[in-house]
């Protein structure tokens, strides 16, 4: 189970109903002792109504009757009581009429308290006491049916038990409006969060509920330490770049002084390496200014991105009369990494650039699928050598200023967002045609 919010509810329910069950429980073994030793108390009294009552004789027994409550002369009335002397002479009460209660033998001041079985299935609670009175030692039991209070105490307990219930359902709808409303604080933090993704926040915000404070400044903590590494590792790929360019600049004026002579191999190809480092250099120089200081965890905005790029693309291609045209269908949502996608477009249209006559067109659209379509006017490629494309470090005209690691870029970030990327041949251009499907899922 995920859900905060169930698993509270689960848990403060099952207390409830435990604490509800332990209620009942104790309120029923309350009201049956107290029951009983009302009864007790009232037969406790009965037990010494007969004991006055009692008349012991050197010729015999014999109860003074107008002292007895006459309940006891009605058969089966639910009040009983028996005599048993130490001689084992029982004398019963009319009540009982042929029935027969078993009772122990007591000694004088010993008492007994006995739930037992009486006449007609009564529930019985039996007082014993041992008493010796003239002499002679005996045991009088005393008992009172049970069933009647029992009943009363069992519809009290159903009603409580349906009151119980009732303040159960009625506590877990109250919790459940104050967890659902305790947790809707959390909705801020989600938001923050989006609006994070979005580019729209630097960090989330701290007033928050004090349970989740810790995390939200750990995450703001990383989200801090993140920018500063990544601001350090572009800066020093910037300054690395740009320290390097001034040797490489000599140490290409010092190579193409020596490639005047036609016979001298090695020269030309040193002039060729060194070519292919200043394009490298270029490259990361441009993707640095490209990226700008924004986080890594901004989406790409299509609508606010694009202009931008077109501008720096056009810079770099300027020698080149290149018409840079985009176009996007529809509202698009932001999707992916900024930084990637920056990658992704960047080399795509840049390689357009390169073999383009004079026209390349961007067109991006959305759906169940992000649709990415780069197409030019150049002089296309054959189907043979599409599936060439992709591959690190080929190039399949060494004529055009490039190091081929272009689309290979392009590939391993496609591969790592799940999509999908074809070649075909551009049915209005001419040129090139790439298509890119990026899952929704996958930005």
């Amino acid at each position: 189970m995920r859900s905060l919010e169930r698993r509270l509810q689960l848990g403060l329910a099952l207390t409830l109903v435990i604490l509800m069950g332990l209620i009942w429980f104790i309120g029923n073994q309350a009201v049956r002792s107290m029951t009983e030793s009302f009864v007790a108390a009232r037969l406790e009294h009965d037990a010494k109504g007969l004991l006055a009552a009692m008349v012991i004789e050197p010729e015999g027994f014999r109860l003074r009757w107008r002292r007895i409550n006459q309940v006891y002369s009605q058969p089966f009335s639910g009040h009983y009581y028996i005599i048993r002397f130490d001689d084992g002479h029982l004398v019963r009460s009319r009540s009982l009429w042929d029935q027969q209660l078993e009772i122990p033998q007591l000694k004088p001041g010993e008492t007994s308290r006995q739930l037992v079985i009486g006449p007609s299935n009564q529930q019985l609670l039996l007082l014993l006491n041992g008493y010796q009175k003239s002499g002679r030692g005996f045991t009088l039991g005393v008992a009172d049916d049970l069933t009647p209070i029992y009943q009363e105490r069992n519809y009290f307990m159903r009603w409580f038990a349906l009151l119980a219930l009732g303040a159960v359902f009625s506590l877990l709808l109250v919790q459940s409006v104050v967890v659902r409303r305790s947790l809707k604080r959390l909705d801020k933090v989600r938001d923050d969060i989006h609006r994070l993704e979005q580019g729209k926040a630097v960090a989330l915000s701290e007033d928050v509920p004090s349970e989740v404070l810790p995390l939200v400044q750990e995450f703001n903590r990383l989200l801090r330490l993140l920018a500063q590494r990544l601001e350090r590792s572009r800066n020093a790929l910037g300054n690395l770049a740009h320290a390097l360019k001034g040797p490489l600049n000599l140490l290409t004026q010092s190579v193409d002084s020596h490639v005047a002579l036609p016979s001298d191999a090695g020269w030309q190809q040193a002039a060729v390496q060194t070519e292919r480092i200043r394009q490298l250099m270029e490259r990361e120089l441009k993707r640095a200014r490209l990226a700008g200081k924004e986080l890594s965890s901004r989406r790409f905005n299509p609508t606010e991105e694009m202009p931008d790029l077109i501008m720096v693309l056009q810079q770099a291609h300027h020698d080149k009369a290149v018409s840079i045209q985009y176009q996007i269908d529809g509202p698009v949502e932001p999707f992916g990494d900024r930084e990637d996608m920056l990658e992704l477009l960047g080399n795509l249209l840049d390689n357009a650039c390169k073999w383009a006559s004079s026209k390349v067109l961007c067109r991006i659209r959305d759906g169940e699928q992000i649709a990415i379509l780069v197409e030019d006017d150049g002089t296309g490629l054959k189907d043979d050598d599409i599936h060439y494309l992709t591959q690190r470090g080929t190039r399949l005209d060494e004529s055009v200023a490039g190091h081929g690691l272009g689309l290979a870029i392009v590939s391993d970030i496609v591969k790592l967002y799940g999509g999908t990327i074809s070649f075909r041949r551009s049915p209005e251009l001419g040129g090139l045609k790439l298509e890119i499907r990026l899952p929704r899922s996958g930005g």
